[in-house]
């Protein structure tokens, strides 16, 4: 594409219609803009667009636009073509700095994340001006260009919060401080004297609090990892400021909203953060500065009100105090029994309260709530804040903490007793005080795993959590419910399974409240309750003691689904999946009725799919419906095609990529569940899998390739037959997935069924060429997976055609080839195969080798009989050697960066692990020393002479073991 005026015209009509809320003027411009972002110049025409269009709606959707592409083409992945060309990639890096400096915020902000973006592959190497060219920048003096430097700087080192440590690591981060360190320290303190100077012009503050908020998350950044000695140098001017920062009041920079947190509470929050990492990764060095900012965020705290812009200030302070009072170091500040009241009695408890804000939020916004509630997200919450506080003091003081609490606890139900409709907020915070309290340790897969000895969690639950469960009414109180039914999820392994038991049907009947959070929690403890284990793993509760509820059960979920905002609700789908598994045969008279409503709700999310974790949910529980049928009654297979098959030719044919890997697992499975042929549904299909366009995308790869295995074992006949013609396709794609590092190992899993599965005849024509491909690929990348797969298909195919045939090809490639594969690959190499089957095809391949290749016994390749049958003992005998070179690192499919829908593995839709040799051969060891026997019966005296004289002591002695085991004798 050529920087021209016409095609920055037809660009600027395309992106207006790609925000065209119309799906068949939207679609096509996204399919647009997909087809020519490989043309050279597409990334500067957007930046020109950008930078240049009158219409800012364009400017905003060019950036945005021009930031995704970045993401999903920037890295270059080993073996795929390089999406963006040199002499782009060279003059984004050089115009991207200044044009983001000299666009307006919205716009600065996503260019600031493209950078990042591609300062995450090249910087420092492929860049190495970058930090120059921004440090340049601060001597600006106009802070709009100096907060667009610090927003890019913040976006380009957070990652040093999360990475693990390496050399290469401790490099970079060595540049950085040595370029930045000091000029971030002197714009600390100019912007601090300009805060002074300005102290009365509220415009100016604004933005040197933008930039003093960046700054401190800057300094978190750099100082993560480890102290750096500039810091450490210069700690004096940094905490000193932040001291006196936490304590600044300035009225001008105080908000009317009550809502959105102000410029002051964000970075006095952030400086928190910074203070609590010292506290607990310096504290030696941050000692004698640790006394005045206990005492500062205490004040803070006791002075901060309850409205919601101080959440996260509020949330983050307490987590300081937390940090501290964990660490040995500052116990003495925390022991007094009037210090410890006074924490409980201004500080926590003010903070567990459920306010309006809380009440709006469970009503209004309950993903929201349920996001921060159930799965802790990162928005910290001042109840979660509080509750790490109890749970930090508790580690040194347990007893009065207790003491003091369980006081409060029976104060505040005696209030709620009085009046339940008034005062049902004082029992909410009781709950939420007892959970904090006798929680210690928790994960999100067990619930609670370490207990308060100090609290009795199971008469609490029998006097004040189930009387609320039992009300006949689902609708009132509905924090209560939900509290209630949280509770029993967290102490799900304290409480007695009989309490369990009895807490089941009233789960079931809360599916059916109207509150979306509590009928949420009731599928997500219900789902959590049924993953519990008991004695010899097996779940805690049975299909057995779940009989009376199965039609109950199922109904509740099925309709808590038509509620309203639950229409895609994942923790409903999860629960209904978990139910499936648990139940297994007692749900197949329910089968008809279930798939209707998961085929219609598949067809409907179908439309915009958007809740990545409810699709795989709904995915499993159709996999489960399948398998639990079929396997009581094989012929059900067909209905389920019927109801299926029209939805997945619906997607298939829109392209829904998000779906289309889960609708190839499916039909695998449906496929698998077919005898010995293939219907004539899947075989008109057959075609359209092996078009190019569906092997472009990652996460089709491993369930198209699974899916063309099934159609191999279970119709290789009718494929050789009625579609020879596509033969050469199914090569291709072999073909194509053995050049690539990441994929070579689906290109086996291909070729191995295609070697085992397809009559011979019809593939005698191609084996010479799949031989040639794979040894020109062993010559360009020899990598120890792409052996070790290797090594597999080649016993596979010495069982399947013989150890003449092996030889022959070899042979016929090129003169003593044979030997040089022996030599130089399966006698070295053998013992890297892991895996039971893997390591069986290769014993009985290479037992074939050693007994029934004719030219092992008289040609030059003799020599190699005794080295070979040894490498053959040590596979059997020693340990798997699993070394791979340093300079070996896959990318992993799930690395490679952009919108590629991964693939998602559907648990239930598990292929069963296939033995190609299991019926010829039971005990490999055996095996060998059978097909010695007769190899010594075939020439009497050569097998004998030759152990004796070549093959080491200790695999000889191995070797008569299997004699021996297999009752036979060498001649």
């Amino acid at each position: 594409m050529e920087l021209s005026d016409a095609n920055l015209q037809t660009l600027t009509e395309y992106l207006k219609k790609t925000l065209d809320p119309d799906p068949a003027i939207r679609r096509p411009a996204e399919k647009f803009l997909e087809s020519v972002e490989g043309s050279q110049n597409y990334p500067l025409l957007l930046l020109t667009l950008l930078e240049k269009s009158q219409e800012n709606v364009i400017k905003v959707c060019a950036s945005v636009t021009f930031k995704n592409y970045i993401k999903r083409n920037w890295r270059i992945v080993e073996d795929e073509p390089n999406k963006i060309c040199e002499s782009d990639r060279i003059a984004i890096k050089a115009n991207i700095v200044p044009l983001m400096l000299s666009s307006p915020e919205q716009i600065q902000k996503q260019l600031s994340d493209a950078i990042s973006i591609i300062g995450r592959e090249d910087f420092p190497q492929k860049w190495p001006d970058l930090l120059t060219e921004m440090v340049n920048r601060f001597q600006s003096g106009d802070f709009h260009v100096i907060n667009g430097v610090l927003r890019t700087a913040h976006s380009l080192f957070k990652r040093y919060r999360h990475e693990f440590k390496s050399n290469e690591l401790w490099t970079e981060i060595k540049l950085v401080l040595d370029a930045f360190a000091l000029p971030l320290t002197n714009l600390f303190k100019a912007t601090i004297e300009l805060c002074s100077t300005h102290a009365n012009d509220a415009s100016a503050l604004k933005v040197l609090f933008s930039s003093l908020i960046l700054i401190a998350k800057l300094f978190y950044s750099l100082n993560f990892q480890d102290l750096p000695e500039f810091f450490e140098d210069n700690m004096e001017t940094w905490m000193t400021n932040f001291h006196s920062l936490l304590t600044l009041d300035n009225k001008l920079l105080q908000t009317d909203d009550e809502e959105e947190a102000g410029l002051l509470e964000l970075l006095k929050s952030q400086i928190c953060d910074n203070a609590a990492l010292y506290a607990q990764k310096y504290d030696e060095e941050f000692q004698p500065y640790l006394p005045r900012f206990v005492t500062a965020i205490w004040n803070l705290l006791v002075t901060t009100g309850q409205e919601v812009k101080y959440d996260l200030l509020v949330s983050n302070a307490i987590q300081f105090l937390a940090s501290v009072c964990e660490r040995p170091h500052y116990k003495h500040l925390f022991e007094d029994q009037n210090t410890l009241t006074s924490i409980c009695e201004k500080v926590i408890v003010p903070n567990m309260e459920f306010r309006a804000a809380d009440e709006e939020a469970f009503e209004d916004n309950s993903e929201e709530y349920i996001r921060r509630d159930l799965e802790g997200s990162d928005i910290d919450t001042r109840r979660r804040a509080a509750c790490d506080l109890v749970r930090g003091l508790c580690k040194f003081f347990e007893g009065p903490v207790t003491g003091i609490f369980s006081g409060y606890v029976n104060s505040m139900l005696q209030e709620y007793a009085k009046n339940p409709s008034v005062n049902w907020k004082h029992k909410d915070a009781a709950i939420y005080l007892v959970t904090s309290l006798a929680s210690k340790a928790q994960t999100q897969k067990h619930g609670i795993t370490q207990a308060n000895e100090l609290v009795n969690l199971t008469e609490f639950f029998v006097n004040h959590i189930q009387p609320d469960l039992k009300s006949p009414t689902v609708n009132e109180f509905p924090v209560l419910k939900a509290d209630g039914i949280k509770y029993i999820m967290i102490f799900r392994n304290q409480v007695p399974k009989e309490q369990l038991l009895v807490s089941i049907p009233l789960l079931i009947n809360h599916l059916q409240a109207e509150s979306i959070v509590v009928h949420t929690y009731a599928a997500h403890a219900l789902e959590r309750l049924f993953t519990m284990r008991g004695t010899n793993n097996a779940t805690l509760i049975t299909a057995a003691e779940m009989a009376p509820f199965v039609e109950v059960l199922l109904t509740n979920l099925f309709k808590a689904l038509t509620l309203p905002g639950s229409s895609e609700n994942e923790y409903i789908m999860k629960a209904i999946m978990r139910s499936f598994s648990l139940l297994q045969e007692s749900i197949i008279p329910y089968i008809p009725s279930v798939i209707t409503q998961l085929t219609q709700k598949l067809l409907a999310v179908s439309k915009n799919p958007s809740k990545p974790h409810f699709n795989h949910y709904m995915f499993e529980s159709i996999c489960l419906s399948i398998r639990i049928t079929c396997k009581a009654n094989p012929e059900a297979v067909g209905s389920f095609e019927e109801a299926l098959f029209l939805v997945f030719t619906e997607i298939l044919q829109n392209d829904v990529q998000e779906f289309i890997p889960y609708v190839f697992q499916v039909m695998s499975l449906l496929l698998e569940m077919h005898k010995n042929e293939i219907p004539s549904s899947y075989m008109a299909l057959f075609p359209h899998l092996l078009q190019p366009v569906l092997w472009e995308r990652t996460g089709n790869i491993p369930p198209l390739v699974r899916l063309l295995q099934a159609y191999l074992e279970r119709g290789a006949s009718t494929i050789a037959s009625a579609a020879a013609d596509k033969i050469p396709g199914l090569l291709g794609v072999f073909q194509k997935l053995i050049a690539s590092k990441a994929n070579d190992h689906q290109g086996f899993y291909l070729l191995n069924s295609i070697i085992e599965h397809m009559p011979p005849e019809s593939v005698d024509q191609y084996r010479k060429q799949i031989f040639i491909l794979l040894f020109q690929r062993l010559q360009n990348s020899k990598t120890t997976k792409f052996i070790k797969s290797f090594l597999v298909f080649i016993n596979l195919y010495c069982v399947r055609y013989g150890a003449l045939a092996l030889q022959e090809i070899f042979d016929s490639i090129q003169p003593k080839m044979f030997g040089m594969v022996l030599e130089k690959i399966i006698i070295p190499e053998i013992q890297k195969v892991s895996g039971q089957v893997e390591k069986k095809i290769c014993a009985v391949g290479i037992t074939k080798i050693l007994t029934e290749c004719p030219p092992m016994m008289d040609t030059e390749y003799t020599k190699l009989w005794i080295p070979l049958l040894q490498a053959l003992i040590g596979l059997f005998e020693l340990p798997e050697d699993d070394t791979i070179p340093d300079e070996e690192h896959f990318i992993d499919i799930e690395d490679t960066p952009g919108y590629q829908t991964a693939f998602s593995q559907l648990a239930f839709a598990g292929k069963k692990e296939h033995d190609p040799v299991g019926q010829m051969v039971n005990n490999p060891r055996i095996h060998l020393a059978q097909s010695l026997h007769k190899l010594s019966t075939a020439c009497p005296g050569r097998v004998l002479s030759m152990l004796s004289t070549s093959l080491n002591a200790e695999a000889l002695q191995y070797l008569q073991g299997y004699l021996q085991a297999a009752s036979v004798s060498l001649l």
